[in-house]
């Protein structure tokens, strides 16, 4: 495995180069420094990489052939992609461009989108690496995966769904996920434990198999896509991830529409019927519809909810800064009436967590709120929400939010 870098952007050359400086990382020929004293004889060449050669940076970073040094070099290449994207201005991007923007500017992509540690299986892009005409290119090609619960606690890849922009199927294959399986979630993914025996391709297949849509610069897209990636091992810096694309009014930027939701709303029909198994297939080119959807028909990226959608919304009450001391089935103390608590725990380690009380209707969901013993205001958005003190059976007591879903009409 060897870096490519004849046609990388010097600019890049020294980036990675001082990189590896900050690190005092080394390669076959020792350091930068020490790489300089046996390449260069002259002791009065500049060591600064913004004064070296196109060659000469080639050169010191092709001496790194650990895949560790590889997998670092490559990720930064990517990220300095990113960044640069962030830094451009927008009057030039193209439409596919202006999608990809949209995910990277998302407040939650940092967080989806960083997934160090790699482990040894994991497949790094080098399309932060090639000349600017590659790193520019529109194509798109969208993905989704079905995964298992393994006996280690991980996802496991089981079925691979890649459609290009024509909506035709490049790739529709079960996986080997390689680890014991005590989980098929049949009911959800469709997947027995006979369509996984008889699964002749590896994670390592389905890696190679997208490896030269990647290096060319094609765009993965997809919903949630990061779940995808996640599993398949892949990171690759040119993303359009439609849940963090397309944004419902005068909501959180946190808040993101179900891939149901969208195709509904935009395209008109559901891509998943209640009780019926997902398809990859089907919900891979479901985002790719919405893709071009923005980018051939210039569809709004911001999407008003249906009156169905809003009947549902209403029919909820959010329960949210709940201590993390305070057991979830205290919680059903706080509101009146019949509902089904769905927590939420927290996705990195704090101290509150949040959960959704279910209602049948909006007015048993008014109703319970009209009802809670607290004060009322609202939230930064407008909406309703109560501050409420509860008193829980260890007699101490703590204090959560209560808030409507929907502003009231």
């Amino acid at each position: 495995m060897e870096l490519k870098l004849a046609t990388a952007e010097k600019q890049v050359l020294e980036e990675l180069v001082k990189l590896l400086q900050s690190r005092d990382l080394r390669g076959d020929n020792g350091n930068w420094k020490e790489f300089l004293h046996v390449y260069d004889k002259n002791a009065d060449s500049p060591s600064d990489p913004s004064r070296r050669s196109h060659e000469d940076l080639v050169q010191f970073l092709t001496t790194f052939k650990k895949k560790e040094d590889l997998q670092l070099l490559k990720c930064h290449a990517n990220h300095l992609l990113i960044e640069n994207l962030k830094q451009e201005s927008q009057d030039e991007d193209t439409p596919e461009q202006m999608l990809v923007r949209l995910t990277v500017e998302h407040p939650s992509y940092s967080l989806d989108y960083s997934f160090k540690p790699y482990s040894e299986d994991w497949f790094v892009s080098d399309v932060g690496m090639k000349m600017k005409k590659v790193m520019e290119s529109t194509n798109m090609v969208a993905v989704d995966c079905e995964m298992v619960l393994c006996e280690d606690g991980t996802e496991g890849l089981v079925r691979v769904g890649v459609v290009d922009r024509d909506l035709k199927v490049i790739l529709d294959e079960f996986v080997k996920p390689g680890k014991a399986v005590v989980d098929y979630r049949t009911d959800i993914t469709g997947i027995t434990a006979e369509d996984i025996e008889n699964a002749t391709l590896s994670l390592v297949d389905i890696q190679e198999t997208l490896q030269p849509f990647l290096s060319t610069g094609t765009i993965l897209v997809g919903h949630s896509l990061n779940r995808d990636l996640e599993v398949l091992k892949i990171d690759h810096p040119k993303v359009i991830d439609t849940a963090l694309v397309f944004k419902y009014p005068n909501t959180r930027k946190l808040r993101r529409p179900s891939l149901n939701n969208l195709c509904k709303s935009i395209l008109g029909y559901e891509v998943r019927k209640t009780g019926v198994p997902h398809d990859c297939v089907h919900d891979a080119s479901a985002a790719m519809k919405l893709a071009l959807a923005v980018v051939e028909k210039r569809v709004e990226t911001t999407i008003k909810p249906s009156k169905e959608m809003l009947e549902v919304e209403k029919a909820k009450l959010f329960l949210h800064k709940i201590p993390n001391n305070v057991p979830s089935e205290e919680l059903e103390q706080v509101l009146s009436g019949k509902f089904t608590l769905d927590v939420k725990q927290a996705k990195t380690q704090g101290r509150y967590y949040c959960a959704f009380a279910l209602f049948h209707s909006s007015e048993d969901a008014d109703q319970a709120f009209e009802h809670i013993d607290g004060i009322e205001m609202t939230d930064s958005l407008g909406l309703p929400q109560k501050v409420v003190i509860i008193k829980l059976s260890s007699g101490s007591r703590a204090s959560i939010y209560v808030r409507k879903m929907v502003q009231d009409e």
